[in-house]
């Protein structure tokens, strides 16, 4: 990942809305949530729901796919990855003891056998 796509992706979740729509859509993985559906749950109107989803999608951390007459929005979990990576690729300057809290905390956030994240 280049820095440009990590501050696009940055900023894109840096707007409570959109943090909150690319949470819920990660938790919905991997079925998705239709734009209305969305725009329900977060109970903002189908235009701003809309709006907010065109700028996750040009970020590149949430892909759409059409069902007819419905749009289907997931989190692109592989750009979300690579985001992350970006990230943590210096993590603590290559010192393990430094960098092991942090990949505790991440790899125990999902439980295989749940098949989810827990929160």
């Amino acid at each position: 990942m280049e820095s440009k796509d990590a501050i696009a992706a940055l900023a894109a979740l840096a707007q409570t809305t959109r943090l909150e729509t690319f949470r819920l859509l990660v938790k919905s993985e991997p079925d998705g949530i239709a734009a209305g559906e969305l725009a329900r749950l977060i109970d903002v109107p189908q235009n701003t729901m809309s709006a907010h989803l065109a700028s996750l999608s040009r970020a590149g951390i949430v892909k759409s796919e059409r069902l007819g007459r419905t749009i289907i929005y997931r989190a692109d979990l592989g750009a979300f990855r690579a985001l992350t990576l970006f990230l943590l690729k210096d993590c603590c300057g290559g010192n393990a003891q430094l960098c092991a809290p942090l990949i505790t905390d991440l790899t125990s956030c999902c439980l295989p056998e749940a098949g989810s994240c827990v929160n």
